[in-house]
């Protein structure tokens, strides 16, 4: 059965639709550019631009950012950051969301205060930079890691959900004589899955496009993530000279960093890009039922 509209109804699907394109082509256009920039040969890049002759192509950034130790160690570094802070953020959320989300805990409004004062109100970053100093945390991995696993408001978004899950589970459990903690694991967390994944999503995305921390607490260069390295070429516009020895090689890396710019900035994306297709129908359910409820 097709749908009649009216004159106003068609002007505004119209009007829909040509906003729709354009923001689809400011988020597509930069991406592309991106990509194809990657691929270029410097000196054709630079005299005219992008081409999409195969003949102007080269894999010259690819290769040599893969064949880099400085990228090499510090996509791994990456990894471990993320992964690591992706594990001890939802843990520590789950647990506490679960305590909150629970009426029999006493003194659970004081909790909720004492959190919900941390978003407001911050020791700032001399504070925290002698506070990580004094736990000998500095030029360590875990000085990365560790201050900012505890996110309030991941706490809450969590707490919110396990509010949702109906109390008939939890009560019928306890009646069996399940325990607390058989409770928290058998029967909450596999109905927890979308926002557990979303947590996850949070939490290694915002660590994986971290840098400022790693720039502040570590001095090892063998401990940078993949961002500090990103920093020098994007934002100082170079290669940095102690990422390479060789003087030859040096003058190479400087012919094509314009090149190595745009194939580092698909090199770090790729993560996130292969990542999203499996967290995706978990992070829109778990977003909406954090937002509704």
């Amino acid at each position: 059965m097709s749908i009649k509209h009216s004159g106003l109804d068609r002007f505004l699907l119209v009007l829909n639709s040509i906003f729709l394109t354009l923001a689809v082509l400011v988020v597509i256009l930069p991406l592309l550019y991106i990509v194809v920039a990657s691929f270029m040969d410097p000196s054709v890049l630079l005299s005219r631009g992008l081409s999409f002759r195969i003949s102007d192509w080269t894999l010259d950034g690819y290769e040599k950012i893969l064949s880099n130790p400085a990228m090499i160690r510090g996509f791994g570094n990456s990894i471990l950051y993320s992964i690591s802070f992706a594990m001890i953020t939802v843990t520590v959320s789950a647990f506490a969301g679960y305590a909150l989300s629970d009426d029999r805990l006493k003194g659970k409004g004081f909790f909720m205060t004492l959190f919900l004062i941390t978003l407001f109100f911050g020791g700032g970053l001399v504070p925290t930079y002698l506070l990580v100093k004094n736990l000998g945390l500095i030029d360590t991995v875990w000085a990365v890691i560790i201050p900012g696993a505890v996110n309030v408001w991941n706490i809450i978004l969590s707490r919110t959900f396990f509010k949702g899950i109906p109390k008939e589970l939890k009560e019928a459990a306890d009646v069996d004589g399940a325990s607390e903690s058989i409770i928290f694991f058998r029967v909450v967390l596999p109905l927890s899955k979308p926002i557990i994944f979303v947590l996850a999503l949070y939490a290694f995305v915002g660590q994986w496009n971290s840098y400022f921390d790693a720039m502040i607490y570590l001095d090892n260069p063998n401990l940078h993530p993949l961002q500090l390295v990103l920093r020098s070429i994007l934002i100082q516009n170079q290669v940095d000279p102690s990422m390479i020895s060789d003087q030859q090689a040096m003058a190479e890396m400087k012919r094509l960093s314009e090149v190595i710019k745009y194939a580092a900035i698909v090199v770090s994306s790729i993560p996130l890009v292969v990542m999203y297709p499996f967290f995706q129908k978990y992070f829109e359910k778990g977003v909406m039922v954090g937002s509704l409820k």
